[in-house]
């Protein structure tokens, strides 16, 4: 018999990134809250508007879709390890130690760290942020020696054109790599040209 959701999570170590954000907040809560055996959750987090990144947990922590969890168990949030880094920076910003801890004890990635703006520049969106970004994380990933799940979630309008959306994988219209190619050679004049 398949184990619960709980019971699969028991032990498990967890990274998140993007855990900040609309949807991190509310998985970080939902692990801790409905997973109480959950080992280590790993929020890879970068410094942001002058905030330290243990700064930023505390904020993070006094959100309020944390009410119910902080209420109930006001421990959980001991759980919850910080990985400075940001999936902008060469192999995630992240220490050599960091890394190491990652590729030995991490069992899930949910990979949720992404730009939704849409007036952001075409080589910082693709090069530095969702498309390499990704590809870092995968990188990651594949250095991982008890890694069983990557969960990547896309951004919000990446299949705009589909009236209905099931939860499968998609094959991509255009090969990430050659468009981190295209990307990294066109000018900037001509990309300014193309982001319509």
């Amino acid at each position: 018999m398949a184990p619960t959701v709980p019971e699969f999570y028991a032990g498990k170590s967890v990274l998140i990134t993007g855990g900040t954000g609309f949807v991190g907040k509310a998985l970080l809560e939902k692990l801790l809250r409905c997973c109480p055996d959950i080992g280590t959750v790993y929020l890879l987090m970068r410094q942001k508007k002058g905030l330290g990144c243990e700064e930023r947990l505390k904020d993070l922590w006094s959100k309020r879709v944390f009410d119910l969890l902080r209420d109930k168990d006001p421990e959980a949030i001991k759980k919850v390890r910080l990985i400075n880094g940001d999936i902008t920076e060469p192999e995630l910003g992240i220490s050599d130690a960091d890394k190491k801890e990652l590729q030995e004890r991490c069992n899930v990635i949910f990979h949720s760290a992404a730009c939704v703006r849409f007036d952001q520049k075409l080589k910082d969106a693709v090069f530095n942020l969702n498309t390499t970004g990704t590809l870092r994380m995968l990188t990651l990933a594949e250095s991982m020696k008890n890694l069983q799940v990557f969960v990547h979630l896309s951004t919000a309008y990446c299949r705009c054109d589909l009236e209905m959306l099931e939860e499968k994988l998609y094959p991509a219209v255009h090969n990430p790599r050659k468009i981190i190619e295209i990307v990294e050679w066109m000018d900037d004049d001509t990309l300014q040209y193309l982001e319509p």
